[in-house]
C-alpha cells in the first residue's frame, strides 16, 4: 500500500460512518416509564446512598470496577513526539478500543492541557473516583515517572504507565524466551540499551529484579554510554551509571549478548551486530522503523534471534499482549496498585505461553500453516484466545487477592 493510500485509507476510517472510535452504550434497558424511573430518579437515590454510606458499593452498583481512565498530556505521542493534548486524542481512543477488544475493559480517554505535572496530578487526582484504574499514556519522561509515582501514592487505585511498564513486562517476556532459544541466561547476558527514556529505564529495571545484573547492562542514550563521568544525568539514569571507558554506543555492542532498542530508526549499524557475542539477541523496537532493519541485521548475523516492534515481521514486541490483561487481573482482584511481583507475573505468564503447542485458531486468525517457539517465535500472537485466561489469572493470584467472578 502506497503512503498516500494508507493516509486516506487511516483518515477514512477514522471519520466514517461517523467521528472517532468510541461511543457510549448503556447496558441496562430504557425503553419504558419504569426503566425511566430506575434509571434516574427515583431510583438512582437508592445506590447513591449505599454509596455514600460505603464507598466500596460503588464496585457493586456501577460501572467503577470495569472502567479505566487512559489519560494523557500529549507530550509524547506514539513517536511522533510533543503534539499537544487534543492531537492525542485518536491514540488514547485507539487505546480504549484494545481494553475493550482483548479484555472487555470500559474506558474513557482523557486528554488534558497541563503546563506543569504538578497541573497533570491535580487533575487526575480529582476525577480519580471514576475509575477502577489509571493508565498513563503518551506522557514525556521525565515528568512521567514524577506523575506515576505522585499518583501512586496519592490514589487507592491502580495506576500504570503503559509506556513504562507494558513495555517492560512484553520486553522482558519475549527476552526470556529468546535467551533460552541461544542457550544463553539472564543472570549472565550482557545487555545494551539504547533509550535512557522511560521505556528503557523501566525495562532495565524489571530485567534487573527479575535475576539480570546491573553491572552487566549498559545504558546508552543520545549523548553516548551513561557512565558515573558524566554531569548531564537525571535521577533515573544515575541509578544505570557505569564506572566504564566504554563512551559509544559501537563500544557497548561488542561482545554484548543483548541489544534493546527503544530509541530511533536507523542508529544501529550491521557492523555492530557483527561485533556482538555468539548467538546475540537484538530488539529494534523504534516504531515505525527499527535502529536496524532485520534484513540487515540477519545479513550481518544468522545466528541472532531478532525482534522488532512491527507486525509485519516475526517476533512484535507489541504492548497489546499486556497492558489488557494486566488491568484485567488488577481490576478483578480490587488491587490498589499493580505491584512489581504482579508485573513479573505477566511476563512469566506471556513467556509459558509462547512455549507450549500453538492452537489452530490462531494459526488461522494469522493464516499460518505452523508456529513453534524457537527464533521466529518467541512470544504469543495478540489473538491467541489463551491470553485474556492465563495472564489476568498470574496478575490477580500475584496481587494475592481472590479473583472475583466476572458479571
Amino acid at each position: 500500500m502506497s503512503p498516500a493510500s494508507l493516509k486516506k485509507k487511516a483518515l477514512d476510517y477514522h471519520r466514517l460512518p461517523k467521528p472517532g472510535k468510541l461511543e457510549v452504550v448503556s447496558s441496562k434497558p430504557c425503553t419504558t416509564q419504569a426503566d425511566l424511573s430506575l434509571a434516574y430518579t427515583p431510583g438512582v437515590a437508592q445506590p447513591v446512598l449505599e454509596i455514600a454510606r460505603n464507598p466500596e458499593k460503588a464496585y457493586d452498583y456501577t460501572n467503577k470496577g470495569n472502567l479505566v481512565a487512559v489519560i494523557t498530556d500529549g507530550t509524547a505521542i506514539l513517536g511522533l513526539g510533543d503534539r499537544g493534548a487534543l492531537a492525542a486524542k485518536p491514540v488514547m481512543e485507539g487505546k480504549a478500543v484494545l481494553f475493550k477488544q482483548f479484555a472487555g475493559i470500559d474506558v474513557y480517554d482523557i486528554e488534558v492541557n497541563a503546563k506543569t505535572p504538578q497541573d497533570f496530578i491535580k487533575v487526575v487526582e480529582a476525577i480519580a473516583p471514576t475509575f477502577g484504574g489509571i493508565n498513563l499514556e503518551d506522557i514525556a519522561a521525565p515528568h512521567c515517572f514524577e506523575i506515576e509515582a505522585a499518583l501512586k501514592k496519592r490514589l487507592d487505585i491502580p495506576v500504570f504507565h503503559d509506556d513504562q511498564h507494558g513495555t517492560a513486562v512484553i520486553i522482558c517476556a519475549g527476552l526470556i524466551n529468546a535467551l533460552h532459544v541461544q542457550g544463553k541466561t539472564l543472570e549472565s547476558a550482557k545487555i545494551v540499551c539504547l533509550g535512557a527514556g522511560a521505556a528503557g529505564i523501566a525495562s532495565m529495571k524489571l530485567l534487573v529484579a527479575m535475576g539480570a545484573r546491573k553491572s552487566n547492562i549498559l545504558l546508552v542514550d543520545s549523548k553516548g554510554v551513561v557512565h558515573k563521568g558524566r554531569s548531564d544525568l537525571n535521577a533515573f539514569k544515575k541509578g544505570f551509571a557505569r564506572a566504564t571507558k566504554l563512551r559509544t554506543l559501537e563500544d557497548a555492542m561488542n561482545g554484548a549478548d543483548v541489544f534493546v532498542g527503544v530509541s530511533g530508526a536507523d542508529l544501529v549499524s550491521p557492523a555492530m551486530v557483527k561485533s556482538m557475542a555468539d548467538n546475540p539477541v537484538v530488539f529494534a523496537l523504534a516504531n515505525p522503523n527499527p535502529e536496524i532493519s532485520p534484513a540487515k541485521a540477519m545479513a550481518a548475523r544468522s545466528d541472532l534471534v531478532m525482534a522488532t516492534g512491527r507486525s509485519d515481521y516475526p517476533n512484535q514486541v507489541n504492548n497489546v499482549l499486556g497492558f489488557p490483561f494486566i488491568f484485567r487481573g488488577a481490576l478483578d482482584a480490587r488491587a490498589r496498585e499493580i505491584t512489581q511481583d504482579m508485573l513479573i507475573a505477566a511476563v512469566d505468564a506471556l513467556a509459558e505461553l509462547a512455549r507450549e503447542p500453538v492452537p489452530a485458531a490462531v494459526l488461522k486468525a494469522y493464516q499460518l500453516k505452523k508456529l513453534k517457539f524457537g527464533p521466529d517465535y518467541i512470544l504469543p500472537k495478540p489473538f491467541d484466545p489463551r491470553l485474556a485466561e492465563r495472564v489476568p489469572q498470574a496478575v490477580a493470584k500475584a496481587a494475592g487477592k481472590a479473583v472475583r467472578k466476572r458479571r
